[in-house]
């Protein structure tokens, strides 16, 4: 739509409410507040008319200061107080430092807003100034009782040290890339950072673009407390009744639950087993096996489920080879011995752990440097200074449900 038609039908603009579902109460929680304009009988999306950057920014204003007035004005005659999702282009809202959208709101408080259900939306990758100083405007913001959002986290534009000091209260995370991209573990594994940074930083995970079922499990097995897409409702003129979904999402969150326990039997029952084969091997053999002769006779009673293992001392050292499976059997890579790992993520703590629990410890799915493939590690103390590790294999891992 030419954006003159939209400057100069202003009256048509009203705001449309896309409902964000949690996951604690299965109820709506507040609404993303989106542009609309009504055009031959339809209404159209406003999304192209603020991302163009070639309309001045005063008309882009006036556009999304209409929508949010009567996005408030309908917040206020509603029984229901949900919290309402501002978007705001950050590159805008630092032309007068937030004043002009602060002064809107504040306007609005002794008409019965309350500031605390408000949260401004920003898409930190949008920004092209000086981060401190939109740091400093959302503090500022913080102290009058508003919540900041930062969007479109996940698609690849985003940078975590910038979203780290920014702190929002909110992380939106895209999901369409899931469902799209045929490289699906990487993506996988950017999200899996987000929720680690979510949770360093103290911020809500709410996940967006939800399609399918299967997003919205995705969602919910990765920390997602708040939920948004299609696949619950698509935006509408008017708020919902809140409880619309709860029966929806009890039924399906009690299938996701229930996928997990399972998950996490089989995850157990695997660690017992293997730990069981192992013990196996060294209970044969009356003396102590060590390095490249203890690997080949773990790699005889477990190759079945495994690719590659090898033997780290306590401080991450390699003592053995790596022991590899090859279309001929099990080879050694003599370059592997010395090599140290302590670098990587948890490795020392699971030393620890295994240390003082004498037990194994399965890890959690991730994706293989060497190979590529989605893989766990097994890893088990054979004595008090060395630590065996055991590659499983992705269709090992397939077959007994545990790959996720």
């Amino acid at each position: 739509m030419d954006p003159i038609e939209i400057l100069t039908n202003v009256d048509k603009v009203i705001p449309f409410f896309q409902p964000i579902f949690s996951a604690d109460e299965r109820m709506v929680m507040g609404y993303e507040v989106l542009g609309r304009i009504q055009y031959n009988d339809e209404y159209e999306s406003l999304g192209a008319f603020f991302q163009d950057e070639t309309i001045p920014d005063e008309y882009r204003l006036e556009i999304d200061d209409i929508i949010v007035k009567k996005a408030i004005e309908y917040w206020i005659t509603n029984e229901t107080k949900p919290y309402l999702f501002l978007n705001r282009n950050p590159n805008l809202l630092m032309k007068d430092n937030g004043e002009s959208l602060l002064k809107l709101l504040l306007s609005y408080q002794e008409k019965g807003l309350l500031l605390d259900h408000i949260i401004i939306e920003i898409s930190e990758h949008d920004f092209n100034g000086d981060i401190e100083q939109l740091n400093h405007l959302l503090l500022y913001y913080r102290t009058y009782g508003l919540k900041v959002a930062v969007d479109n986290v996940g698609n690849g534009a985003g940078n975590f040290d910038r979203m780290n000091l920014l702190s929002p209260d909110i992380l939106k995370v895209d999901l369409h890339m899931l469902r799209k991209t045929n490289d699906r573990t990487s993506y996988q594994e950017v999200l899996y950072s987000l929720s680690l940074l979510a949770r360093k930083i103290g911020a809500i995970l709410l996940y967006q673009d939800i399609e399918t079922m299967y997003q919205l499990q995705y969602a919910w097995q990765n920390g997602g407390r708040y939920y948004q897409g299609f696949y619950l409702s698509k935006p509408n003129s008017e708020f919902i009744q809140p409880d619309i979904l709860k029966d929806q999402l009890n039924r399906e969150m009690k299938q996701f639950i229930e996928f997990e326990k399972k998950k996490i039997q089989s995850v157990y029952h695997i660690s017992v087993k293997i730990q069981q084969e192992i013990q196996k091997v060294l209970g044969k053999n009356k003396k102590s096996l060590e390095g490249n002769e203890l690997l080949y006779e773990i790699s005889k009673q477990l190759s079945y489920c495994s690719f590659r293992m090898y033997i780290c001392d306590e401080d991450g050292f390699q003592q053995s080879s790596n022991y590899v499976k090859t279309e001929i059997g099990w080879t050694q890579q003599p370059s592997y011995l010395h090599k140290n790992w302590s670098w990587r993520p948890y490795f020392l703590e699971n030393i620890m752990r295994m240390k003082l629990e004498k037990q194994g410890i399965l890890s959690d799915s991730y994706s293989d440097i060497e190979t590529g493939e989605t893989i766990r590690t097994f890893s088990y103390p054979v004595n008090q200074h060395q630590f065996l590790f055991i590659d499983l294999t992705y269709e090992f891992l397939y077959d007994e449900g545990v790959i996720f």
